[in-house]
């Protein structure tokens, strides 16, 4: 029997019942961490440490407005405490409460300026408001308290990459990768700067050395194929969508919007002018829920609302939005043909299609899952130079674009009705819109 999977010591002291729960927390057993930090609390209802670190463990289940009652509450014993406004500062900024977070992170930053994380997080939220210079500030100061910080060189790089200072970015990339040398979201950046740079060879030789030390990683994979433009899959394999989203669930949100995306809102204005009354009267599929950004804009729509997602803690992000009546860990694909048929009134996808090439096995999904005169609601990356008679291709970034003839005569060939199709920007990525589509279909009355 392992260590954590014993039964919870019956008697120690408070402090080191917390260090315990602390330990099991670390090693991933959330539900005895939380048993025993709750005893705690039934003891000394006041604990600091206990409050602080069950409130990150409700963070990281989802529940983020609980875990902020927690931590300050903390606060009331401890109101100088350093790492729990830090911790109050990183979850304002998952919940996009960007004011809020900015005063707390300020808060840390007068409290112990030599705090490297905290320069870092406030990088992190500079970046999410748009003030690029302030973030490439903070991320310097970060560097100059310490030299070796990771995440400071690995932020930088990306923030350096997205405004077009690619050079720039590749010393970043290449500082964190000496100091982790696999770390795998720097080497997948560095490999993707060399592609932004068109030096498409060296990015090449990159990944292939990167899969002779690794021949089972699928970033390396997926993204020599992206380069190259040989062995290209008709969609991301599961491994892949689950490496790129299980690491950074927790700051997704705040990437997004230092991103300027725009997909979630593009198709809730789709879906309410299709139906301007909100009346809660639809089934609703919510494919490629991520951590439910779409799920708040469709809930006055919603009789009955569902998320999938490959991403676990996605979706444990997801469900602290309270507003999916389920959440399921699933591959959109396999879903849509396993499902029961004919359930759904509405299918929205925002940005997930962009990780298939192949769109028919989707769309016939779509069409078996959908009510007759249902409606399938979806954006794609849009190809604008595209060898001829492709229908999409893998981008270095390692996202799918398709073209418009592409999408409509798949939804035709699944037996969906195209009904419009919009030209739309999606984001910004290194300093350039991202350019889209935001299509609507339908299932025929009769089908």
């Amino acid at each position: 029997m392992s260590e954590t999977s014993e039964q919870l010591p019956t008697e120690m002291s408070i402090d080191d019942a917390v260090a315990f729960a602390s330990r099991m927390h670390r090693l991933g057993e959330l539900d005895a961490a939380e048993r025993l930090y709750r005893r705690v609390l039934e003891v000394v209802p006041t604990h600091p440490d206990a409050l602080n670190f069950l409130g990150i463990l409700c963070h990281q289940r989802g529940y983020s407005e609980e875990a902020l009652r927690l931590m300050h509450a903390s606060l009331a014993s401890q109101a100088n405490a350093v790492g729990v406004w830090n911790n109050i500062g990183n979850i304002l900024l998952d919940l996009g409460r960007i004011d809020e977070a900015a005063q707390a992170y300020a808060h840390c930053v007068n409290l112990d300026a030599s705090d490297a994380q905290v320069w870092n997080n406030l990088g992190v939220l500079r970046r999410a408001q748009g003030r690029l210079a302030d973030a490439e500030a903070a991320y310097l100061r970060a560097l100059d308290v310490d030299p070796k910080h990771i995440d400071a060189h690995n932020n930088l790089g990306n923030l350096l990459a997205g405004i077009g200072r690619i050079e720039e970015a590749v010393q970043c990339y290449c500082r964190t990768i000496a100091l982790m040398p696999g770390n795998p979201a720097a080497r997948k950046m560095l490999g993707y700067a060399y592609c932004m740079l068109g030096r498409l060879d060296e990015a090449a030789e990159y990944y292939r050395k990167w899969l002779e030390e690794e021949p089972d990683n699928p970033t390396a994979r997926h993204h020599l194929a992206a380069c190259t433009g040989a062995h290209i899959p008709t969609r991301a394999e599961d491994a892949y969508v689950e490496s790129v989203f299980d690491g950074f669930a927790d700051s997704f949100d705040a990437k997004l919007a230092a991103l300027t995306y725009r997909a979630p809102e593009l198709v809730a204005d789709a879906v309410r002018s299709l139906h301007p009354v909100a009346g809660k009267q639809l089934d609703i599929l919510d494919a490629g829920c991520g951590t439910g950004l779409c799920g708040p804009l469709l809930a006055a729509h919603a009789r009955t609302l569902t998320g999938i997602d490959l991403s676990g803690p996605m979706l444990t992000k997801a469900q602290g939005r309270n507003v999916y009546d389920q959440l399921i860990k699933a591959e959109l694909s396999s879903f849509l043909h396993e499902a029961p048929p004919s359930v759904y009134d509405l299918l929205v996808s925002a940005d997930t299609l962009c990780y298939f090439g192949d769109l028919e096995t989707v769309f016939a999904g779509a069409f078996r899952t959908l009510r007759p005169g249902g409606s399938l609601i979806f954006t794609v990356e849009l190809a604008e130079h595209i060898p001829e008679g492709a229908g999409y291709l893998l981008s270095p970034h390692g996202r799918y674009a398709h073209t418009l003839y592409y999408v409509t005569s798949a939804l035709k060939a699944a037996g969906m009705e195209p009904v419009s199709a919009e030209r739309q920007i999606l984001r910004t990525e290194g300093g350039k819109p991202v350019n889209g589509l935001l299509q609507l279909a339908r299932k025929p009355p009769g089908g």
